[in-house]
């Protein structure tokens, strides 16, 4: 795949005659639903087998094979070129396409209410084909021990249809927020505990859930140790029953970090009793917050290396937001909350209000600033091809287990296509 970012005067004829494909198959990969209004600075997806690289001042065949792994005389023979030719600014070289690692691809779908949309429905089965598994969100957990399930639908029937496992997501919900007083109970109690773990057992083997998984949030602090023992008697109880376990993390930077969201997540217990974890790399940029990325790469990545000193890679997932957010400005804390956006929603919003797309190369995330017809100031972060390539990047250089959308049912065609073309995803027959 090849992304490429719009200029000004670029056409989608011009784009499609630059790398040597179709209009029609920029439109489909892209899902463009204005295909002749394309956006200064829009991130697009080209689905071409390998990638076009286009010489640039200062570049040599030498350093452009560096830069993509492959020997100068390999990029020269593909080329058609003398390897000791000399490189005009602006020349087309194809690389080819390079090895894809495997990795664990996982995304939570979150039903509203008694019931799943035919939309959420529609968005399991267009996306679980990209899935190792499918995480309902989620089995809340009763002051008795008991369970409160989601309605699942269809999703066992789509997750089996495609060689995907289904994750029981198990949480301390309680009227749509984290109760540290449920928390407390479950991981204090050893009756709840002994009941839960019953009703976990049962309720997986009878559906016919793989793994378990544990999203904890907003326990009190002095509650560190009870919740990673807790841990340690869950995931003995659970390999006895052949359930893999896994947790979810908040996004720490030390041992040491202080807050509620925090201090109750212990990286080093998780990392020894857990299969695998997710971090929680998203959120910086909030509803509730002022007007920043929601998973700024430099952020992300401090996360990710104090995680490695905790725990080995192969059991590190990635968390990352399918989403973005629409601030009205000026922000106040206290004040309006953001709306959520999918990627295509905010492309759709600079093309309404005829404004170019910036790029942050910091946070590594597309953002820009509109005037709504009331005059209101509004700015926009979400996440693009560009954004996302940022995170596959980083999951290949430090050798993670792969990576956990939050959550589907928002559109963003480009991360897909380019998590195919980045990874091998385990599969139940490949796995």
């Amino acid at each position: 795949m090849q992304i490429h970012v719009v200029t000004q005067g670029d056409s989608l004829y011009s784009i499609a005659s630059t790398y040597g494909t179709t209009m029609d198959a920029l439109i489909n990969a892209n899902e463009l639903d204005a295909p002749n209004q394309l956006v200064v600075g829009q991130a697009l997806v080209i689905p071409i087998v390998g990638q076009f690289y286009f010489v640039q001042p200062g570049d040599s065949l030498y350093s452009i094979a560096a830069r993509f792994g492959i020997s100068y005389q390999e990029l020269a023979r593909i080329n058609n070129i003398p390897v000791n030719s000399t490189l005009n600014v602006g020349l087309r070289l194809y690389i080819p396409p390079g090895s894809r690692p495997e990795i664990i691809a996982n995304a939570y779908i979150e039903p509203i209410g008694d019931t799943v949309s035919q939309a959420l429905e529609n968005a399991a089965r267009k996306h679980t084909p990209y899935l190792t598994y499918l995480a309902p969100f989620s089995y809340r957990v009763n002051r008795d021990g008991s369970l409160a399930a989601p309605p699942l639908n269809e999703f066992k029937e789509i997750a089996d249809a495609n060689n995907a496992y289904l994750m029981m997501v198990i949480t301390t919900l309680e009227e749509g927020a984290f109760s540290a007083e449920l928390g407390h109970i479950v991981v204090t109690v050893q009756e709840v505990q002994n009941r839960l773990l019953d009703n976990i057992v049962n309720t997986a083997q009878q559906v016919g859930f793989t793994d378990v998984h544990f999203d904890f949030e907003f326990l009190p602090p002095e509650d560190r140790d009870a919740y990673s023992s807790f841990l340690a008697k869950a995931r003995e109880r659970l390999s006895q029953e052949g359930l893999l376990m896994s947790t979810a993390l908040a996004p720490k930077t030390s041992a040491t970090q202080e807050g509620a969201w925090y201090e109750a997540h212990d990286y080093g217990a998780h990392g020894a009793v857990a299969d695998f974890v997710v971090l929680m790399t998203y959120e910086w940029g909030y509803s509730g917050g002022p007007p920043m990325a929601v998973s700024p790469i430099d952020q992300v990545r401090r996360v990710v290396e104090y995680a490695l000193t905790e725990m080995p890679a192969n059991k590190i997932l990635l968390g990352q937001n399918l989403y973005g957010y629409d601030w009205t400005l000026p922000y106040v804390p206290g004040g309006q909350y953001a709306r959520a956006v999918s990627p295509q929603q905010a492309i759709a919003l600079a093309r309404e209000h005829n404004v170019p797309i910036q790029y942050d190369t910091t946070a590594q995330a597309p953002f820009f600033r509109y005037r709504d017809a009331e005059g209101r100031d509004h700015e926009v972060w979400f996440e693009d091809a560009r954004s996302i390539q940022a995170k596959f990047d980083l999951i290949k250089e430090l050798g993670l287990r792969g990576i956990s959308y939050w959550k589907l049912g928002l559109a963003f065609p480009q991360n897909w296509l380019l998590l195919q073309d980045n990874f091998t995803i385990s599969k139940r027959n490949n796995s």
